[in-house]
């Protein structure tokens, strides 16, 4: 997984590049939470093409996180495989989703 720091705005993006599985899991889990104790993050998931459950855990983390600090988290993105496991599992309902960046970062 690589993972890539930029802004939009007000808000610190995330963009990553990779399968986002139980290998990559702890790894991008440690860097959305150290961009959420500075600022709200999006993490853009255009280059994700697979995610297991355990990438869905390092998201709700993340979302946990930014809401108990008063921060949002939300995902840009996401490709027709990562969109369905997120409808399937219910994130879609828990968790932000903009088709861009710049939706994310206006809201």
């Amino acid at each position: 997984m690589d993972i890539t720091e930029t802004q939009e705005g007000a808000k610190a993006v995330a963009i990553l590049d990779g399968r986002l599985d139980t290998a990559t899991a702890a790894l991008t889990e440690t860097r959305l939470l150290t961009m959420l104790e500075k600022a709200s993050v999006i993490a853009d998931l255009s280059e994700v093409r697979y995610v297991s459950s355990a990438g869905l855990r390092v998201l709700l983390k993340a979302a946990k996180q930014a809401k108990a600090t008063g921060a949002s988290f939300a995902v840009v993105g996401l490709q027709p495989p990562v969109r369905e496991v997120f409808e399937i599992s219910g994130f879609d309902k828990i968790i932000p989703a903009y088709a861009t960046r710049a939706e994310a970062a206006q809201a």
